[in-house]
């Protein structure tokens, strides 16, 4: 679970609320017309813009980038150099019995394809499949959560400006345009905290753990791969080990 995302959120609310109530007035800015014209016309934008199965696909799109199982490099490389030792020891099948230790499904099945006895080539082609449309999953989700982000403020200046229409029906009423004008600034409040406090950096942190996620994954590919043509653990630890910097290296080398 990423603990900074949740941090971030809740702390964000927790200063802009002390500001808001240490300035007196907080209940002006608690105005529901506002907030369903901010909220519910961005949710309605995003309705049009997306197919209904990718806008329901946000909640397990922000789930994401909350809980995210992404398995550390160090052990990811170790696990496949012992991978790689069972398999020119004891053969591919004796792969078998590792894949209900292994929590990690896409590693599982390119385990699973290896001890079938699959081809390289059609090991490779599969998994590289695998790869592509979870790219493609994250990169509609980035977008929805881009959109999000932008339209929130938008419907917000659209609420503000419905605001300051209604208030000018009352200008013969002076002491009521401040009042008029401080309802209507709200809408672009919650469009401008919305997006910049949820929406932009839950898009930005999502594209970080798709990069992560894909890397992680080609790391594996590579890695069953190695072992599917037959490389010594040493040859099949170079190899994956390409994915990671080179001032990291010899912190994750996997012993042999």
């Amino acid at each position: 679970m990423d603990i900074a995302t949740i941090i971030g959120i809740l702390l964000g609310f927790v200063v802009i609320t002390t500001a808001i109530v240490a300035g007196g007035g907080w209940q002006i800015f608690i105005h529901i017309p506002s907030l369903a014209i901010t909220m519910g016309g961005m949710l309605c934008a995003t309705l049009i813009h997306f197919s209904l199965p990718q806008f329901l696909g946000i909640f397990s799109v922000i789930k994401k980038t909350i809980i995210a199982k992404i398995p550390p490099q160090s052990e990811l490389i170790q696990k496949m150099v012992n991978y790689a030792a069972i398999s020119r020891r004891d053969g591919p099948l004796a792969l078998d019995q590792e894949i209900q230790n292994i929590d990690n499904a896409f590693f599982a099945r390119g385990l699973q394809m290896l001890v079938d006895g699959q081809n390289t080539e059609d090991i490779q082609e599969l998994l590289s499949m695998e790869i592509q449309h979870l790219q493609e999953r994250h990169s509609t989700g980035k977008k929805i959560l881009e959109f999000m982000g932008s339209a929130a403020p938008a419907f917000g200046m659209i609420g503000t400006l419905i605001g300051l229409i209604q208030m000018l029906r009352s200008l013969d009423s002076p002491e009521s345009i401040g009042g008029g004008m401080a309802v209507a600034l709200i809408t672009t409040f919650y469009g401008a905290l919305s997006a910049n406090l949820i929406f932009i950096p839950l898009a930005g942190k999502l594209g970080l753990y798709s990069k992560a996620e894909s890397t992680s994954m080609e790391m594996i590919l590579e890695g069953i791969i190695a072992i599917s043509r037959g490389d010594n653990p040493t040859a099949v630890r170079e190899k994956i080990q390409i994915f990671v910097s080179q001032g990291r290296r010899e912190e994750v080398k996997a012993t042999i």
